[in-house]
Order: C-alpha cells, then structure tokens, then sequence
C-alpha cells in the first residue's frame, strides 16, 4: 500500500513516501479501514523528532486522526458494515481492565494513540480495535471529520470533565488558532462561558472573534496577564494550556482564588517553577488532561452533525506531501488543522 513512512527520528526529511508498504492483517476484532484523509497534531512532530520518553519502532506510520470507509470487517465483529463512512477514536486500550470497563479508557496501563507507538493513518489503510470506530458525521467531508477527533476529544476533557465548565465561567485560551486551541474555544462558547484567546498575529485574532471568542489579546506584544486583570481584575476561573513552559505560572496568575489550570501538551518544553504558596493559599487546582474517554468522543461528533460544533481546516496537503505539511505546522502559519488528503 502507499503510505508515509517514518525511516528515522529527526527533522521531516526523515518522511519518505513509499508505495510498497505492507497491508495490515485484520484479526478477528478488528476493522480495516481505507484512509480518505489523516489530521496533522503536534503530536506527529514529537514522534517524528523522537523527543518522547515513549518511541515507536521503526519503520513508523504517523498519524492519530482518520477519517475513511470501512473496507474489511474481522469475523467476530457486529454492527459495523463495509463501505460505511467512519472516524477513529485515536485512544487505544485494552477494552478489559477495571479502567476501560468504568469508561475511564484514557487511563488504562496498556493506553496507547494511533501513530504513537500503534502505526497510524499516513497511509492507504490503517487496521484499529472495531470499538475504535465512530460513524462519521454525514454533513461533514473527509477533510473536516478527520480534523476534530483527538483536538475536541482533549479539549473537551480539560474542560467538560476535568474543569466542570459553568456558563458564568470565564476562559482562557493560549494559542486560539491552534488546533485545541479552536477546540477548546468553541467547546466553552457552547457552554456559554466568556473566552479570551491568546493569538499571535492580528489575523488570527480577527478569525478566534469571527468564531466566537469573546476578546483576543495578542501574546507576542501584549502582557498576557496584565490584559487578563484588565479585563477581569480578579481573574479568570480556567485556563487552559498546552504550551508548556513558557506559559504555565503565568497561567496560574491569571486565575482567580479558587481557579483551575487544565494542561496537557509542552510545546515551549516541559518544565516549569511554581511558587508553592501562591497554589494552596488561593486553592489554585492543577489539572493535567491526556486525551480524554472514547465515549466523549461520540457525543462530539453528534454535536459536529448537529452543527453546534464547526471544523477548522487551515489547509490540506497531498499523502506525498507529509514533509511539506510537517514543516507548515511547524511554522505556525496556520488556523486549526492541517490535513494530508489520501487518493486512491
């Protein structure tokens, strides 16, 4: 099959498309799917670089988000049918433990995401666990239904189950242009909460109001946590974060007495001060968020097909063009998500 193979870790150059690549064997609780398209996540670039405690082994196929047609259905699989248009939930786990069977799937001890350790969607076929399959939502294409699945399915956790989001709650945002970022922002707006978005250009700004952020503030010439007290001098009631180190205590500046950070991703890298005091004298809550429950996930995608949530594509990239895609992510030019469309 034709597919973007990862030779070794290091920059894009390291992304060779092939057309030789062996087909997944399907077992018996196992869905085949032909890819139509695979989302970029920032997660693709770590795996790519190697920079993560956890690597695959080589060769390696990116790629967590998939949207396709099932072409072949193991034998002891029910209700799913060939030719039917699907997502998958990028989270992989055992389906046995006490964790997968409470629904708490996200932290099973054998946890895994497609394109991490498991060969994911860079190619014509990916094979996942028939559980990992949602139907797609119809009013959306390939393009667009690849693009949400682990951006809205993380964001929704941080803010849905970990943040217990209100409508009076107040949000902030860092990097509303990112792909969490457009999630997490439409995710509070549905929940009528007020939304600040960090942005780095006027454009992007001009894009987070146009969907619903409530106030921008540019973090590259503005101070993020002077404008955040300007506007609200107690503070805000959430952030959500996923740069990292850069942006964690001035996060937890922003809060007001009794916030909560929700934090998951380490864009700028992982470590990070904290003023201990500052935490328990204010009741600040730190909540690290990985992915979220696969069950989440099918409630968003009813909430895409009922139009209450909107995909973001930024811009779409051939299979044959991973290298090209990869370096356009890393540039951050882009608003939402950056697609590779898979002909046939």
């Amino acid at each position: 099959m034709k597919a973007v193979v990862l030779e070794a870790f290091g920059g894009a150059e390291n992304l060779r498309y092939v057309e030789d690549f062996p087909e997944p064997e399907v077992e018996e609780g196992e869905v085949l799917v032909r890819v139509k398209a695979v989302a970029l996540n920032h997660l693709d670039i770590w795996v790519r670089e190697g920079a993560l405690r956890v690597k695959p082994e080589l060769p390696h196929i990116l790629g967590s988000d998939v949207s396709g047609v099932v072409e072949k259905v193991g034998r002891l699989v029910k209700g799913l049918e060939e030719g039917e248009e699907v997502i998958l939930a990028p989270g992989l786990s055992c389906g046995l433990c006490y964790q997968c069977q409470s629904g708490q799937d996200n932290h099973c001890p054998q946890y895994d995401i497609l394109g991490l350790k498991t060969k994911g969607g860079y190619a014509q076929f990916v094979k996942v666990p028939a559980r990992n399959v949602i139907r797609k939502p119809q009013n959306l294409t390939f393009e667009e239904a690849c693009s949400f699945p682990l951006t809205f399915l993380t964001a929704w956790n941080a803010l849905v189950q970990k943040a217990q989001l209100k409508p009076y709650h107040r949000v902030l945002v860092w990097g509303g242009s990112s792909g969490v970022g457009v999630a997490s922002l439409q995710i509070a707006k549905l929940f009528g909460a007020y939304v600040i978005a960090t942005v780095g250009s006027e454009d992007k700004g001009r894009k987070c109001l146009e969907l619903g952020a409530d106030a921008v503030i540019d973090h590259y010439r503005e101070d993020v946590v002077s404008r955040v007290r300007e506007l609200f001098k107690e503070g805000v009631d959430v952030v959500v974060d996923h740069v990292g180190s850069s942006t964690f205590w001035k996060s937890v500046e922003c809060l007001k007495r009794g916030g909560r950070l929700v934090f998951f991703g380490t864009t700028t890298g992982s470590q990070a001060q904290i003023d201990i005091r500052q935490l328990f004298v204010r009741e600040i809550e730190l909540l690290g968020v990985y992915m979220g429950r696969r069950a989440d996930l099918m409630k968003i995608a009813q909430l895409f097909e009922r139009g209450l949530l909107r995909p973001v594509v930024d811009r779409v990239f051939s299979l044959e063009q991973a290298q090209e895609a990869h370096r356009y992510l890393e540039s951050s030019p882009h608003f939402g998500k950056v697609v590779l469309r898979v002909s046939h």
